[in-house]
């Protein structure tokens, strides 16, 4: 006869926010309970298993081996205990802790703005949102939904487009007044090229099709914030996307550079979701939103 297994799940939700806060008064104050309660629990669970899943001293935490297989395994079963509640929930409104993921610069520019609009109308969702422009792993970091902006690949993930994405280069008039204005690709080994150590390529179209073009990083820089403020103070040409640059270009603050090349066609704005048969209602409600505010031609391409 198989052992019965009575583990309270505030208990292993104790434990898994413990693992990714990174700290107990972080769990804390993710779960809204005090510190001492995170650790009474987080004791109790260690022996009712009888072992040690965290090794705590005053300055880290330390996950031991036991205490990583349980957290894979345990994550997972949370993950599934949520996606049962969304599947037996009659009422199908929209409700609970949302976790976002969504580059940084187009959440300050395109989220943020409309997150007061999203929870008037899905009052019950509170929304916690991640910005940051590495990919997260939308399983292990426990998101519901993560925004990226590329080619897809093929994924275990379910994508949604919300928009396209255009990409142009561009600079502007003062550092072109000053380097002078590129007339072919040949022409820009000789000017000041602003790009992020993760864009180590340029992938255009242009009169020849496609072409990879690599490009000598004038500043050596992980942020795309970064890029577009030295791009602003003149410093260099970038390849930068219409959403992040449509009112400097109408206004004429920015110019496009090399107007017969282009970012791919095929580069949008996509929302994955982890593949699972029941898609929860919050998450089909800040996917449908967003959707509706940005497709399918997005307002900040307007004019252009």
């Amino acid at each position: 006869m198989e052992a019965k297994i009575l583990l309270d799940l505030l208990d292993l939700r104790v434990f898994t926010a413990v693992v990714e806060e990174g700290s107990l008064s972080a769990a804390g104050r993710e779960l809204d309970i005090s510190v001492p309660v995170v650790s009474k629990r987080l004791t109790k669970l260690e022996e009712q298993l009888g072992t040690r899943l965290i090794q705590r001293t005053t300055r880290q935490l330390m996950l031991t081996e036991v205490g990583e297989g349980f957290y894979e395994r345990v994550k997972v079963a949370l993950d599934a205990a949520t996606d049962a509640y969304s599947y037996a929930s009659a009422s199908g409104v929209p409700a609970g802790l949302l976790r976002v993921s969504a580059p940084t610069g187009f959440g300050r520019r395109h989220i943020v703005p409309r997150i007061d609009a999203f929870l008037a109308e899905y009052p019950d969702i509170q929304l916690k949102l991640d910005l940051s422009d590495d990919f997260v792993d939308l399983i292990s970091d426990g998101y519901d939904v993560a925004l990226r902006i590329g080619c897809l690949e093929d994924s275990s993930f379910i994508a949604r487009r919300l928009a396209k994405n255009r990409r142009f280069l561009c600079a502007t008039p003062a550092y072109l007044e000053r380097f002078g204005t590129p007339e072919s690709l040949e022409d820009l080994r000789d000017h000041r090229l602003l790009t992020t150590t993760a864009q180590r390529e340029w992938l255009l179209e242009g009169p020849e099709g496609k072409i990879t073009y690599v490009p000598d990083q004038f500043i050596q820089t992980n942020s795309s914030e970064v890029v577009r403020g030295c791009m602003l103070d003149s410093m260099g040409i970038a390849l930068r996307s219409t959403w992040d640059t449509s009112e400097e270009l109408k206004s004429g603050t920015l110019c496009r550079v090399l107007e017969q090349y282009s970012g791919l066609h095929d580069v949008s704005i996509f929302a994955l979701y982890p593949s699972r048969r029941q898609v929860a209602p919050k998450v089909r409600a800040f996917i449908d939103y967003f959707s509706r505010r940005f497709g399918p031609e997005p307002y900040w391409d307007e004019g252009l």
